[in-house]
């Protein structure tokens, strides 16, 4: 590496590590030795969701550094190492370590420093800032002595620092100079209307107050003390006052700053004064002006790598600041020029103080143009309105409507629509009328992707889908046209309005659903995992919490994959299909101990068969213990990235393809989608990982990634079709973000993407205008949605062993100890043979229950018989089921909603396998019933009978709740199933 010319890069922040990834991205790694100095002891985390590490995130949960991204790409990372001296003549750096390392270019992401006023007492014990790891570590501790906490700074993250002080349990204080809460992006009216959410949270606001001094003594602060004479007493001070660029080292070795400090850079981010030297991020003073966003750092970012590569520059200029945030849970949209300083500007307000809702336009003064806007309270509109103003699309007439509402599309009666005016306003993101949808049915439009595509109408908020279905079905009705559209008996929507419908409504769980938007019933085996995966996609909480268990098919509740015999297979990730020898000799022990038949997979992973349902933590335990976690191979989730060993190996290799595929594969494990997703990256044009048949296939070019979509290798191959060339990496991850949720909020459900874009109309052309082109305006948003999936991603396995509750349900028998878990010969025994020095199950003809005389089930009278404990009634999941082993019988037993408890066989006649327990419980046509896991044949939960064949019954037994014990009763002699 001698020969190699060097990169110093001072500071690794977000923007620092957005400039890695982009040199990474441009070859720079090949190039140069790149080499990284952090003066904070972590990785490079997201600062804007710091409030979260009080939430119970971690400091994993928030770095930015993919597992392994250092190593795969030969970064030189030093942290919790500053460097103290530049030497610019020499073109060498002195760090706090004492390492002296020459440069040949030489980068300043050091960021910004907290301001601190220069007020006596600042320093005391209990006076904290609010911006890295150490300070929120440091605010926590000390907040267990404490009672009351002031925050000195009513800005962003002054109002974020007061919201972790009371979910600590502090009374809290924000003092602020001016007369209203975040007076620089917000005029007196929004930020008066914030105020009001913030106090209903119990934080006090003190407006125009000027803090003199701090007083207290080595034990702590004691109070406050203001210019005009008052005090209050406290035990806490966070300041949060402003930020300076941190810019002392750069004027320590000579380099020009701005008027307000910053170091000042050109537009190619080129520091004025030496040419080998660049900025980027909030120590930059460009043109006079300093940015505090993470997006402005980001473009610099680019401009300097792209110099650095040796690519056209696009120069960096002044670039939008406008922000959609939630700060402390209310949501406040500021686009362009909020405030109203262009002069000339009119202003249209509509405001709402019961419900906390203020909005705000500002447009030129013939209204033909906006300028900027404030949403607070509601910002359904943001993405609308920003659109309107950056591509400086025609304003709808008046300009007022984008933020007037017209009809409470949320509270419309069903029937309704046959009374609205034509003229109604029907979708006020997009302004579309009733007469403007019942134009569109009339032309062809008979679904509601059509009636999207045609109008725009609900790709906006989407508040407006429930009206529009209802509109759409009236219109079609009026026509004479048939509406075949329903999920299922439960529910009049596809799968597709369905997510529409859960997302705008903000429904939580699945009796919310079938209450707010369903016909009533139980649900059923096609409904309820419906749900849960638009759940999942939505919100991203553990499949197995309450009351979400209930909704899962059996491999999501098992988290596994079962097998014809009612095992499962377990499939442990392996990112990109790297793995290292040790983990490979862990793998072989775990499989050798619980004696599972072991295969490579497809997709480079490792696949556990045979392993039963109480082995499953067990085997969990071994496998998270040794670094693992789950793949996800039960899920209808994203499966495997299949990589080639790429530039890091091959000869012919052009970009590190197994490092991509592991990145990809972190950043969308966890995805729940309305089927399986497949990605593939290949190193180079020969295409070794088959990229194009996968669902996403990235195939490495010497510019960067052409990126294909929609490819199917399974029953029906279809080759992908080219979405985008030579994208850097974080053009081809937004660009992935954007086709996979716009694929989970519009699929059907069970449809593969390749199905998908078939039917999508106008085709590629289409897709390209949604996720390149953002014809409806989405794209942020689609992005948003898979950032909170990414952000929130758990481990199941981990996550489910670590429950008490949880793990207890993975049972073979609930009644049975944990060394009688295995079912003795007369109550199903599994057997298996072996062959190939593994074992794997008989070769067997699937069977039809044989014609059988029907028992005499009442040979002896029930009081003559005695009553078996099954479990606490408290054990069992409603609407779910668990099996006992009672007298050699099988006995599935299920508990509904409300405590109603139904005994079966457990056995399922068409699979031969004993595994009616972990089917799904509802009802059909008003009739319970529980669907198997395999082959999906229901059975009545009253009477044991086949839905789908009358004539086959399996035996139902006699159960009962006594003192809070479920108790059953096994019948005078075992059978399995029946001739009705």
């Amino acid at each position: 590496m001698a020969d190699k010319h060097n990169i110093v890069v001072v500071g690794h922040g977000m923007v620092g590590h957005h400039l890695l990834e982009l040199l990474v991205a441009r070859g720079c790694a090949s190039n140069y030795n790149i080499i990284v100095f952090g003066d904070e002891p972590h990785k490079a985390y997201n600062r804007m969701q710091l409030s979260s590490y009080f939430a119970g995130k971690t400091v994993d949960d928030l770095s930015l550094v993919p597992d392994g991204f250092y190593e795969t790409w030969g970064l030189q990372v030093h942290l919790n190492e500053k460097i103290v001296q530049i030497d610019r003549c020499e073109q060498r750096v002195i760090s706090s370590e004492g390492k002296n390392i020459t440069y040949d270019k030489l980068v300043f992401a050091t960021g910004s420093a907290p301001l601190v006023p220069s007020i006596t007492g600042s320093h005391l014990p209990g006076c904290f800032v609010y911006r890295k790891i150490e300070d929120l570590q440091q605010m926590s501790a000390y907040a267990e002595k404490c009672k009351r906490a002031v925050v000195l700074g009513g800005g962003l993250l002054g109002l974020e620092a007061a919201q972790a002080m009371i979910n600590m349990g502090l009374e809290c204080h924000v003092i602020q100079r001016s007369g209203s809460l975040m007076n620089r992006e917000l005029n007196a009216t929004a930020g008066k209307m914030l105020q009001q959410h913030v106090e209903g949270l119990g934080i006090r606001c003190h407006f125009f107050k000027v803090t003199k001094r701090v007083v207290g003594d080595e034990r702590g602060v004691q109070k406050l003390e203001f210019e005009d004479g008052t005090e209050l007493e406290i035990d806490m001070v966070i300041f949060s006052t402003g930020i300076l660029p941190r810019d002392q080292l750069a004027k320590d070795c000579g380099l020009e700053v701005g008027p307000r400090g910053g170091i000042a850079v050109t537009d190619e981010c080129v520091t004025t004064l030496d040419a080998n030297v660049y900025a980027i991020g909030e120590c930059v003073s460009h043109r006079g002006r300093t940015y505090g966003l993470v997006g402005p750092g980001n473009a610099m970012a680019r401009v300097v790598a792209d110099h650095i590569a040796g690519r056209e520059v696009t120069p960096f200029g002044n670039v939008d600041c406008s922000t959609k945030l939630k700060i402390v849970g209310f949501d406040v949209g500021i686009i362009g020029d909020s405030l109203g300083k262009t002069p000339g500007c009119r202003t249209m307000v509509y405001s709402k103080e019961t419900e906390g809702i203020y909005k705000c336009l500002l447009t030129e003064a013939s209204g033909e143009k906006i300028i900027g806007c404030i949403l607070v309270g509601e910002a359904n509109q943001y993405n609308n309105i920003l659109s309107i103003m950056l591509n400086d699309l025609p304003v709808p007439q008046p300009p007022e409507s984008l933020i007037l509402p017209t009809f409470d599309s949320a509270n419309a009666a069903v029937g309704s629509v046959e009374t609205l005016p034509g003229v109604a306003t029907v979708c006020s993101c997009h302004n579309v009328k009733k007469d403007d949808i019942c134009q569109a049915v009339q032309d062809g439009c008979h679904s509601m992707d059509e009636i999207k595509s045609c109008t725009k109408a609900g790709t906006g908020c989407g508040g407006c889908i429930s009206l529009l279905t209802d509109l759409m079905n009236y219109e079609k009705g009026r026509l004479g046209i048939s509406v075949k559209n329903h999920l299922c008996e439960h529910f009049p929507f596809s799968r597709r309005e369905l997510h529409d419908i859960i997302r705008a409504k903000g429904y939580r769980d699945f009796d919310e659903v079938i209450k707010g938007s369903g016909n009533g019933g139980f649900g059923c085996e096609i409904c309820k995992p419906t749900v849960a995966s638009i759940l999942a996609t939505t919100f991203n909480k553990h499949v197995l919490e309450a009351p979400l268990a209930q909704l899962q098919d059996t491999n999501d509740y098992f988290l596994a994959n079962m097998q014809r015999d009612g095992t499962y297979s377990v499939v442990p990730r392996i990112a990109g299909g790297e793995l290292t020898p040790d983990a490979l000799i862990t793998l072989g022990q775990i499989g050798k101990d619980f004696d599972l038949y072991t295969k490579i997979t497809g997709g480079q992973r490792i696949d556990f068969f045979g392993a039963k349902a109480h082995q499953l933590p067990l085997i969990w335990d071994r496998l998270v213990e040794a670094g693992f976690e789950t793949g996800h191979a039960y899920g209808k989730s994203l499966r495997t990235v299949k990589t080639c060993v790429g530039s890091t190996w091959c000869r012919y290799g052009v970009q590190d393809s197994v490092g991509m595929g592991i990145a990809l594969e972190h950043r969308y494990k966890g995805l729940r989608s309305p089927h399986k997703i497949k990605f593939a990256v290949s190193g180079c044009t020969r295409e070794c990982a088959e990229a194009q048949s996968k669902d996403i296939g990235i195939i490495a070019t010497k510019n960067g990634y052409n990126l294909y979509v929609c490819g199917n290798g399974g029953m029906k191959p279809r080759h992908a079709d080219l979405l985008a060339e030579d994208l850097d990496p974080a053009m081809l991850v937004k660009l992935i973000d954007r086709v996979l949720m716009f694929y989970c909020r519009t699929a059907d459900r069970l449809q593969r993407t390749s199905k998908w874009f078939e039917a999508l109309d106008g085709g590629m052309d289409y897709l390209k205008s949604v996720v390149i082109d953002d014809k409806l305006g989405i794209c942020e948003d689609l992005e948003e949605q898979m950032q909170l999936v990414v952000d929130t991603y758990q481990d199941e396995w981990a996550t489910a062993c670590k429950d008490p509750a949880v793990r207890a349900r993975f049972k073979t028998f609930v009644n049975m100890p944990h060394d009688k878990q295995d079912p003795p010969a007369e109550a199903g025994a599994l057997v298996y043979q072996y062959e190939r020095k593994q074992k794997r199950l008989p070769v067997t003809e699937p069977a039809n229950p044989l014609p059988v005389p029907q028992p005499a089930l009442e040979q002896l009278p029930v009081n003559e018989r005695e009553w078996a404990t099954v479990c606490p009634l408290e054990a069992m999941v409603p609407n779910c089921g668990v099996c006992a082993l009672v007298g050699g019988q099988q006995i599935a037993v299920f508990r509904l909603p409300d405590d109603r408890l139904f005994a079966l066989s457990n056995f399922d006649p068409f699979s031969q396998a004993y595994v009616l327990s972990r089917g799904l419980v509802g009802d059909k046509d008003g009739v319970l019933k529980v669907s198997s896991p395999l082959y999906k044949q229901s059975f009545g939960l009253e009477d044991g009978v086949c839905l789908g064949d009358p004539s086959v019954r399996v035996p139902v037994y006699p159960v009962q709740l006594k003192d809070g014990v479920v108790q059953v009763m096994p019948l005078p002699e075992k059978w399995d199933c029946f001739r009705a």
